[in-house]
């Protein structure tokens, strides 16, 4: 397993803890006592670490490496159940947009999120997440059919941005971006949107307009990324941490705000390091909340995400 920066003193308990099992494993001395208060000055320290998270670190646990991508959820919460849908019927199939239909339980939902990859091959076919104006496309296309069969939708958000290239340009992506942002409000089927990683600028909002947006703990919501900001006000990187801070991009912040409904818990450590219990918390975050918006008529549904976006900003002196 990779370790951030910050969890370094988690690493060294734990290689303490190998070293102690190894020789209890391979004498006759007795270390189990030793063990025991390793173990729990390591659980002191993880709790001590992973509670007092500055923004910075938590932006670092969003991009973890081992952190579970889009098409682990979706084959973690369908099984053999999705069916993968491809193209935007215009230009080509963005490999760093996935959608497709499948099951939780009963119920039939479209899904459609960014997917990065896990090593360099993978990151290059992916394109490092950031979707071209045909993965918008194809994510508008598919919620489209999602309507048109009263299928709910749910939308898996994890980008560093959309694509920003000349040809990305060329081909439009601010007009599909801004194309599913009208079409997402009116959109006459429930949209549950889950940011499981980054979600950056109108990449994320390509894909974010739902009636119910939930944020896993350790994920970030903002504008632009603390680099980006950084090297815009101070032209520098090195003020990253700065950035992280005023933007107020963690999901607390996004909470408090109100620009998000809900954060779902992440196990101690982050979604990375007890994965089947964070795709557990997601199925139960998506059922609970389709339960509710599933009593919702179509006008209904529609009139309170308006009003729910319309309300946003509202500042009252």
């Amino acid at each position: 397993m990779e370790y951030l920066e910050f969890e370094l003193p988690i690493k060294e308990l734990q290689d303490q803890l190998q070293k102690c099992q190894l020789i209890g494993e391979e004498s006759e001395v007795d270390v189990s006592e030793t063990c025991k208060k390793i173990e729990k000055k390591l659980l002191e320290t993880k709790k001590d670490i992973y509670k007092n998270l500055t923004p910075w670190q938590r932006v670092q646990l969003s991009r973890h490496p081992d952190r579970p991508y889009t098409l682990d959820y979706i084959k973690a919460l369908c099984g053999d159940t999705f069916l993968e849908l491809h193209g935007d019927r215009n230009v080509k199939d963005d490999k760093a947009m996935i959608g497709g239909l499948g099951k939780i339980g009963d119920q039939t939902y479209m899904f459609v999120g960014q997917q990065k990859g896990y090593n360099t091959k993978t990151r290059q076919y992916r394109n490092f997440g950031m979707s071209n104006p045909e993965g918008y496309r194809k994510a508008l296309r598919l919620m489209k059919s999602a309507e048109k069969f009263g299928i709910p939708v749910v939308t898996f958000v994890d980008t560093p941005g959309a694509y920003p290239g000349l040809e990305a340009e060329e081909r439009g992506q601010g007009e599909a971006i801004a194309r599913n942002i009208l079409e997402m409000t009116r959109l006459q089927v429930p949209i549950i949107t889950v940011i499981i990683g980054e979600g950056a600028s109108g990449g994320a909002l390509g894909i974010g307009v739902g009636d119910r947006v939930l944020m896993l703990e350790n994920t970030w919501y903002s504008v632009i990324s603390p680099e980006s900001c950084s090297s815009i006000l101070w032209r520098s990187w090195e003020y990253k941490e700065q950035a992280a801070e005023a933007l107020k991009l963690t999901a607390p912040d996004m909470k408090k705000l109100k620009l998000v409904d809900d954060i779902v818990k992440e196990p101690l450590g982050g979604a990375h390091t007890d994965r089947e219990a964070t795709f557990l918390a997601v199925k139960n975050a998506i059922e609970k909340n389709y339960d509710v918006l599933k009593n919702l008529s179509p006008k209904d549904l529609v009139n309170e995400r308006m009003d729910k976006y319309i309300n946003m900003g509202v500042f009252k002196g």
